[in-house]
């Protein structure tokens, strides 16, 4: 990697940190990119070269986790819900800073209904309602019913609304779904 590259890496990963950083403490709309380039500590011009403003890079941030847990997804698909959620619950861990921030600002209802989508989409392949316990109910409600649930549980884990280890919300979730599904 030369080190050009290595200063892009480090101007974007600032540029992000910054911006979860203000996003905790103002609403999306009172934010300006004067802001976000003070805070990384890096010019104005440098976030126009990586993002076409404050919106995209909320969207590239979003996109970027939800990418990630799309990996972690494929890498756990022979795994029980149960074993799979503890590696999604570990990664909302690693990076609580941005799911908290998401998760908590008024300015990113954004990330809640992509991550909604995301859930959903993952959801699918393992949803049957043409036998077993789930036969004959509407997959799209089925979906939207276990999908709104993952996503309020990680919500109000990641907000302190629930008080469990890691561990212990990530096995009963997947304990539930693989009860349910």
């Amino acid at each position: 990697m030369s080190k050009v590259d290595r200063r892009i890496i480090k101007s974007q990963e600032a540029i992000k940190k910054a911006f979860i950083e203000l996003m905790s403490e103002k609403n999306l709309d009172e934010m300006t990119i004067q802001d976000i380039a003070d805070r990384a500590n890096v010019g104005r011009r440098t976030i126009y070269l990586h993002y076409l403003d404050k919106y995209d890079l909320l969207d590239k941030l979003i996109e970027e986790h939800i990418n990630e847990l799309r990996k972690l997804c494929k890498s756990a698909a022979d795994l029980s819900f149960t074993e799979g959620n503890l590696i999604w619950f570990e990664y909302f861990e690693r990076h609580s800073s941005f799911f908290s921030t998401m998760l908590a600002s008024k300015g990113a209802p954004a990330f809640r209904s992509h991550f909604l989508e995301f859930v959903i989409e993952e959801l699918e392949g393992d949803v049957n309602v043409t036998e077993g316990i789930n036969q004959g109910l509407n997959k799209e409600v089925l979906l939207k019913f276990f999908g709104a649930a993952i996503v309020e549980i990680v919500e109000a884990w990641i907000t302190n609304g629930l008080s469990e280890q890691t561990d212990v919300v990530a096995e009963q979730v997947g304990i539930l779904l693989d009860r349910n599904l």
